[in-house]
C-alpha cells in the first residue's frame, strides 16, 4: 500500500497524542480491545521463545506499555526545589509501576525478602565450606530492610523480626500504627522486579568488596565541636 492511497478508514482514534524525539504518547486510544488482547498475548509468547536478552528486555517494556494505559499527572509546587523533589518522587513510582506490571507485586514492608530466607537456609544446609558460609550470610542479610523498618519507626529490630518470622503469608509491621496486618489488604506492597534487583546488586558488590584487598574512603569533617575542641588529632 502507498501514501497516497491510503484513506481515513485505515487510521485509528485517540483523544490526545503526545509525540517527542524519544516516544509517542498516546491517551485513550479508540483501539479494539479483542485486538489489544490478543497482541499482549503475542508479546508474552514471544518473551518465552526468545533467547536475546535484549530483545525480552524491549518485549517486557513493549508489554508494560501495551498493557499498563496511560495517566497525565500534572503537579504543582511553591517553589522549584519542591517540584523537583516531586517530579522525582513521581518518576520512581511510574518506574516501580512499569516494574510492577513486568514482573508482579510481593507484600512490602522486608517481609518477602524475610519469608524467602527459609529457602535461602534449606540451601545452605545442601553446599559445605565458603558456599554454605556465604548462603547463610545472604540469609542473615534477608532480615536487615524489616529490621531497618521497624528502628526508624521507633521500635527494637530484632524483636520485630522475630515477630513477623512467627506470622504467615503477607502478614507484617504496618510502621505507620506499630501493627501487625496483612500488608497487601492495606496497600503495602513491592514491583518483585525491584526487590529482586536490589538483592541482586547488594549480592554484586559484596563480591566485590571480598574480592578488594582496600577501599578508598572520604575522610570524615571535623564538626565545629571537634575543630574548637583541641587535644585529639586524626590519625
Amino acid at each position: 500500500m502507498k501514501l497516497e492511497t491510503a484513506t481515513l478508514d485505515l487510521l485509528g482514534k485517540a483523544k490526545k497524542m503526545i509525540i517527542t524525539k524519544d516516544e509517542t504518547t498516546l491517551v485513550e486510544g479508540g483501539g479494539d480491545d479483542g485486538d489489544i488482547k490478543g497482541r499482549i498475548n503475542q508479546i508474552k509468547a514471544e518473551i518465552e521463545n526468545t533467547d536475546s536478552d535484549y530483545d525480552r528486555e524491549k518485549l517486557q517494556e513493549r508489554l508494560a506499555k501495551l498493557s499498563g494505559g496511560v495517566a497525565v499527572l500534572k503537579v504543582g509546587a511553591a517553589t522549584e526545589v519542591e517540584l523537583k523533589e516531586k517530579k522525582h518522587r513521581i518518576e520512581d513510582a511510574v518506574s516501580t509501576t512499569k516494574a510492577a506490571i513486568e514482573e508482579g507485586v510481593v507484600p512490602g514492608g522486608g517481609v518477602a525478602l524475610l519469608r524467602s530466607q527459609a529457602a535461602v537456609l534449606a540451601c545452605a544446609a545442601s553446599l559445605s565450606g565458603d558456599e554454605a558460609t556465604g548462603a547463610r550470610l545472604v540469609a542473615k542479610a534477608l532480615e536487615a530492610p524489616l529490621k531497618q523498618i521497624a528502628e526508624n519507626a521507633g521500635m527494637e529490630g530484632g524483636v520485630v523480626v522475630e515477630r513477623v518470622r512467627n506470622l504467615t503469608g503477607s502478614n507484617g509491621l504496618n510502621a505507620a500504627t506499630g501493627e501487625y496486618v496483612d500488608l497487601v489488604a492495606i496497600g503495602v506492597i513491592d514491583a518483585a522486579k525491584v526487590t529482586r534487583s536490589a538483592l541482586q546488586n547488594a549480592a554484586s558488590i559484596a563480591a566485590l568488596f571480598l574480592t578488594t584487598e582496600c577501599v578508598i574512603a572520604d575522610k570524615p569533617e571535623k564538626d565545629d565541636h571537634a575543630a574548637h575542641g583541641g587535644g585529639m588529632e586524626d590519625y
